[in-house]
């Protein structure tokens, strides 16, 4: 569901959110110097996921005007998937960082079918507080904040340079409608499989990366259940994003909400990001 007004916001939330936009465009831009090149270099990580030049550039940017705008918006410490060697000692005195997937959707980037995405989050207290999710080929931005009490949340998606739109979750189907779930093109799980085997009627909408949970954010599907392994990274900014259109994003065994930096392991639990609270499903 899209609604074309973009409600007036605190300027500090606003000023912060098009700091991070312009990061991330330009993490992107250097992200498809290299996709557009073809010339890129692939090593494997110790849990063998794919590592390329491009996620190390993207870094880069992002670390440098994530420190940049320190001096606007306070000193705040930075958690990035490729910079991730930071003791839980450290960690877990965190209260405010900045949360970092460079290229989310690495091997969407390999295969070379745009589904790729930089992703800018804000934790505060364990929660996204505000992101931003971009994906550079396919030029399309979500953004989402929390503002202060009494005040509409921030949830707007952008195409190139089309009109920004406010997102929001779509209803939930009744019994009797066909339930729009995302799978991921690289992780199908047998847990998703059986999971969507009790639906009586649903269609499968396939996407790569954080798209996933934007695809709920602005209501083109009503349910990802994604029960296999990410990385709190993967999801910290559009998590954002959805909790921002209206949605929620649960942990899929105690059905609470998702928090971030509470152990010390970076690895979600298996979650599941729907439109509304009351479904069915729950």
């Amino acid at each position: 569901m899209t609604d074309t007004t973009v409600s007036t916001t605190d300027s500090t939330t606003r000023a912060m959110l098009n700091a991070l936009e312009a990061i991330a465009r330009k993490a992107g831009a250097a992200i498809m110097g290299i996709y557009e090149s073809g010339d890129f270099t692939v090593d494997m990580k110790s849990d063998d996921s794919p590592l390329t030049t491009a996620d190390r550039a993207a870094h880069a940017v992002i670390v440098d005007g994530l420190k940049a705008i320190d001096a606007e918006f306070g000193a705040t410490p930075i958690l990035s998937e490729e910079d991730a060697d930071i003791s839980w000692d450290v960690r877990s005195d965190w209260t405010r960082y900045w949360l970092v997937d460079p290229l989310d959707g690495t091997k969407e980037f390999i295969k070379r079918n745009g589904e790729f995405t930089v992703n800018i989050a804000l934790i505060e207290q364990g929660v996204p507080t505000m992101g931003v999710v971009y994906a550079p080929a396919i030029e399309t931005l979500y953004v989402g904040a929390q503002q202060g009490e009494g005040q509409a949340a921030i949830a707007e998606k952008q195409v190139g340079e089309g009109e920004r739109q406010a997102i929001a979750v779509s209803d939930v189907p009744s019994s009797t409608d066909s339930w729009r779930i995302v799978g991921s093109r690289s992780h199908q799980t047998e847990e998703f499989k059986a999971f969507v085997a009790d639906f009586a009627a649903c269609d499968i909408v396939a996407m790569g990366s954080s798209l996933k949970l934007c695809l709920v954010a602005e209501g083109a599907a009503d349910l990802y259940p994604r029960l296999g392994p990410t990385c709190e990274w993967d999801t910290g900014a559009a998590h954002a994003v959805v909790e921002a259109a209206g949605g929620q994003v649960l942990n899929a065994e105690t059905r609470q909400a998702l928090r971030y930096n509470q152990h010390d392991s970076v690895l979600n639990p298996y979650f599941i990001v729907c439109a509304k609270p009351a479904a069915p499903w729950a």
